[in-house]
């Protein structure tokens, strides 16, 4: 019952590699899922997220406006870590409740938390096996400007925001290296599952 974070930078590829392994049987957890799901109308979190940040951050009908928000926290720390604090704990807690239930379904399942915030959030936590996505940062920016539609500037900043590759490949017990082909990213996922299914 490996439990394994799948993490990785800004179209680094991460969520092919999620893909793959669920082909395989693995149960995806997708840390991205839950925080939507953390913030939908109604919610606790969606609640301190309006009075910390103001009504505006809301749609007509509830919702979060994620561009509003965006605006108010993006390239301000102290707003981003007002924010993290109200939404990370709900997050963890969500997490650990489907780590649970995938067990509890199947104690032999292999669950593959896909979480782009692993250095920042959840690095001390007890995983089986750490997963890095690694393409390097101008092949990354590429993909945010062709297939993403993001102009130059935007796409940096984006990379930007996030820790470097070299933070996030010092925690790596297993890199896949996905700036080459589709095909060569899939052919080392599924010699990563043969090492998982071996073990």
């Amino acid at each position: 019952m490996p439990l394994i974070a799948l993490t990785g930078g800004i179209a680094s590829g991460k969520s092919t590699i999620a893909r793959r392994l669920a082909s395989h049987g693995a149960v995806i957890v997708d840390a991205d899922q839950i925080v939507r799901d953390v913030q939908t109308p109604g919610s606790t979190v969606l609640q301190r997220i309006a009075h910390t940040f103001g009504a505006e951050v809301l749609n007509d009908d509830g919702s979060l406006d994620r561009a509003a928000l965006g605006s108010r926290v993006f390239g301000d720390a102290e707003r981003l870590a007002a924010l993290n604090a109200i939404v990370h704990p709900a997050v963890r807690a969500e997490s650990a409740r489907r780590f649970s239930e995938a067990f509890a379904q199947d104690a032999d399942a292999v669950v593959v938390y896909d979480v782009p915030l692993l250095v920042e959030a959840r690095v001390d936590d007890p995983w089986d096996l750490v997963v890095v996505a690694h393409a390097p940062a101008a092949e990354r920016r590429r993909r945010l400007v062709e297939l993403r539609g993001m102009d130059e500037r935007a796409a940096q900043d984006r990379i930007d925001a996030q820790v470097s590759d070299e933070q996030r490949l010092a925690i790596a017990d297993e890199v896949i290296r996905t700036g080459g082909s589709l095909t060569e990213t899939e052919a080392q996922t599924d010699a990563l599952w043969e090492r998982i299914s071996a073990r």
